[in-house]
């Protein structure tokens, strides 16, 4: 082994506003959070795993164009996509439209795509 995974950075124009979001969506408490970067401790978790850092010029991904691919998206397991989809759209979510039986695709504030996905089985 090389190294341990550490966290997830990702890049946007406002990490405050942006971890508010998705400590919302993932229960997750904020911690960290200055100007430039905001980092959330997942529950369970002894940690920050996520983090997002400010980015001055920043252009989201173009989705589903690959013009400015996405590069990266996160899953979140639900068992009521209505329910939970009703939820990311009243914090700020955008619907991609692109769904399926088993997953729903939408943009956070910052326009990063991520999924509603039910839990297998």
């Amino acid at each position: 082994m090389i190294g341990s995974f550490e966290s997830i950075i990702i890049d946007c124009p406002n990490p405050r506003a942006l971890a508010r979001f998705y400590s919302e969506l993932l229960g997750a408490e904020i911690v960290g959070c200055d100007h430039d970067r905001a980092e959330l401790v997942p529950p369970g978790s002894p940690r920050p795993l996520l983090a997002f850092q400010r980015v001055d010029d920043y252009n989201p991904p173009r989705w589903p164009s690959q013009d400015l691919p996405q590069q990266m998206h996160i899953d979140v397991k639900t068992d009521d996509f209505d329910v939970a989809e009703a939820a990311v759209l009243a914090l700020g979510a955008t619907k991609t439209g692109s769904d399926s039986p088993t997953f729903r695709n939408y943009l956070d504030p910052a326009g990063h795509p991520f999924c509603l996905i039910k839990p297998e089985g």
